[in-house]
This record gives structure tokens, C-alpha cells and sequence, in this order.
């Protein structure tokens, strides 16, 4: 009997092949819009005054275009869910697309971005989801010029897919740091998990009225198990910093609710959640990655890649790439869920459903 490649590469690669086997390779919506931090992130932070950037050697070292500002060392996972859509090509970040080009979408991430307005600022400069809304809206009168009246803007926006990717650097780089953000110290977590919600909810609403009817709004990844974390607090025998995953998981359980009250209260809105944290915990049960509290490439103290030093090898067993991101090999798998439930990861559906209707 021939003996089953279980190598994690391998998985991937058929896992994605399948979805698109099964799915086609026709263009699911006529554009596709990004919102998010350092994991979606595929080039906004290069120009800015941050140590978040990756537009450096040991990033990209399996990407064909080299480093680029993707915080991985191939593609990230808005890659794959571009190509799993149909995309020819990857939806380019708001600091380079012009032209006709923002008609299939636009990217707006930046590492470090919060819900909140000051997280992460104690590492530099970052495009926050307030300030992302903005970029979102000149983009908006660049599609005027494209396409015409306002009222064919709002047409062609009303059939594009938005996937929002917040909240996890307001737990990593605000709220677990009370020495650098006394705003919040003062707030327990029951606390600051309403407060995001209310600031996620008027930024939801914001981007409706800006056109959006398809959404797909990440909940917050177990972030007490990146090795950043790790480092700062020390781990139980799950590997792990629970009571940080606790955290997050107070303002997780609270998405579903407000799906249903945007669902309920706005005209047309379909807004979904995705589990991120049920996803990347199954995955890496699942792959059998033999590596996952050690960073590929050797990291500075913010947690990002040492500039041109040579990362590990075996990049493919690795679940991290630095401190706080995956490898492509999980951003692969990542993509392949997010886009088709495997397991009852999303509510009330799943991407595949919420691009075709």
C-alpha cells in the first residue's frame, strides 16, 4: 500500500486544490476589499515610522515578488482567499493600487492596527480601522470616476465581499500592557470587551453606509499562544497564556450578537463571523506541525524578523514565522477554511455562501 505524504505542505496544497477543483475558478464578486492589521497586512506599513514592517529580508524569502510588507515568508492569507474567489491576482494594498486596479479591490490593513485609535502606539505609526475607513472612502470617489454616478458606486459596492480582521492587537499591543496604555489599565476585561464592541459597532455601521452589504468579520485568534506573548508571560502546560485567551474570548463571544443585531436593524446587511480561533486551533491538531512555540527566523524585541539573517529551513513544519505570524503553510489552510466550513466555524454562514448571494 502506497504510504499517505502527510507533510503539512502537502496538506495544504491539496486542501486548497480541492476547494478550488470543487468551487471553479470564476470570479465571485467583482471586488474584494481588506480590512485588518499585521496578519492581512500585505504592504500599508513599508512607508510608515514603525518597527512593524516586513518589506525586508527574511520575509519573502518563498514569495515570488520577494519581501513585500506581507508578514510571512510566502503568501499571507488574503492571497489564498483571493485566489480561492477567483482573483487572477492578489488584491493590492491601498499605498500602491491606482488606477482601474481599485476596481477589483483594495487592501487596507496595517500591522498594529487596533479598533482602538492609540493601540499599539507605542511601536510607531499604524493605520488604524478609523483611519482605514477613511482610505476606504477615497477609494470610494476614485470608483466614481470609474464607474460613474454615485448611485452605480453603491450598486457595484453593494456586491463586493469585505473581510474585517480586528481586535487582536488591542489585546496583544494595548490592553495586556497596562505600563504603556494607562487608558485602559483601569478597565477589567469584561470592561474593555464592551468598549471594543461599541467601537467595532459604529466602524461595522460606518462601512455599511459606505455601500457594504457582504461582510465577514474575524474573531480575535488565540492570541495567547503566539510566541510574543509567550515571551512577555509565562505559559501553563498548554503552552499557553490562558487567561489572555480569556480575554478574548469575552469580546468573541460578543460578535455573534452583534451580527444578528446588524443583520436585524440594517437593510440588506448580511454580516457573518468567522471563528478564527476554533479554525487555527483545529488546523494545527490537525497538521501534526512539529514546531509551534519557536519562531522560523530570529526575532528583535518587538517580535518582528532580524533584518537579512537567514530564517530556518524547515520552514514548513513551523506554525510561526516570527513572533507573531504563520507561516504560509498555515496561512494556506487558514484561507481554505475561512472560505468553506469544515467544521461549525462560522455563523450564520460561511464565505462561499455569503459571495454568492
Amino acid at each position: 500500500m502506497a504510504r499517505i505524504n502527510t507533510n503539512p505542505k502537502w496538506v495544504a496544497i491539496f486542501i486548497i486544490c480541492l476547494v478550488v477543483k470543487s468551487h471553479g475558478a470564476q470570479q465571485q464578486v467583482p471586488c474584494l476589499f481588506f480590512f485588518g492589521a499585521s496578519l492581512t497586512d500585505n504592504g500599508n506599513n513599508n512607508m510608515l515610522n514603525t518597527v512593524l514592517k516586513s518589506n525586508y529580508p527574511p520575509y519573502g524569502i518563498d514569495f515570488y515578488a520577494g519581501p513585500t510588507g506581507r508578514f510571512s515568508n510566502g503568501r499571507n492569507t488574503p492571497d489564498f482567499i483571493a485566489q480561492l474567489l477567483g482573483f487572477n491576482n492578489s488584491i493590492p494594498p491601498f499605498a500602491t493600487a491606482t488606477g482601474s486596479a481599485i476596481a477589483k479591490g483594495v487592501n487596507y490593513a496595517s500591522a498594529g492596527a487596533g479598533i482602538l485609535d492609540n493601540t499599539s502606539r507605542a511601536l510607531g505609526d499604524r493605520i488604524s480601522m478609523n483611519r482605514q475607513l477613511s482610505n476606504h472612502q477615497i477609494t470610494i470617489s476614485g470608483l466614481s470616476s470609474l464607474l460613474g454616478p454615485s448611485t452605480q458606486v453603491q450598486d457595484y459596492l453593494n456586491k463586493c465581499l469585505y473581510i474585517v480582521e480586528m481586535g487582536s492587537n488591542d489585546y496583544v499591543n494595548n490592553y495586556i500592557q497596562p505600563q504603556n496604555y494607562p487608558e485602559t489599565a483601569s478597565l477589567t476585561p469584561d470592561q474593555f470587551a464592551a468598549i471594543l464592541i461599541q467601537q467595532y459597532t459604529t466602524q461595522l455601521k460606518a462601512l455599511y453606509t459606505s455601500g457594504a452589504r457582504k461582510v465577514a468579520i474575524y474573531g480575535v485568534p488565540p492570541v495567547g499562544c503566539i510566541p510574543q506573548v509567550r515571551a512577555m508571560f509565562p505559559a501553563n502546560a498548554s503552552g499557553c497564556v490562558d487567561y489572555v485567551n480569556k480575554y478574548t474570548r469575552l469580546f468573541n463571544r460578543r460578535l455573534k450578537p452583534l451580527v444578528n443585531n446588524l443583520n436585524a436593524n440594517l437593510t440588506g446587511a448580511k454580516f457573518i463571523y468567522v471563528n478564527m480561533s476554533g479554525i487555527l486551533i483545529s488546523i494545527i491538531a490537525s497538521i501534526g506541525a512539529s514546531i509551534f512555540g519557536t519562531p522560523c527566523c530570529a526575532v528583535s524585541s518587538a517580535g518582528v524578523c532580524v533584518p537579512n539573517q537567514a530564517p530556518c529551513k524547515n520552514r514548513d513544519l513551523y506554525v510561526f514565522f516570527d513572533n507573531y505570524h504563520t507561516t504560509e503553510i498555515i496561512d494556506r489552510l487558514v484561507a481554505a477554511r475561512v472560505y468553506i466550513s469544515i467544521l461549525t466555524t462560522y455563523y450564520p454562514s460561511e464565505i462561499k455562501n455569503l459571495a454568492q448571494q
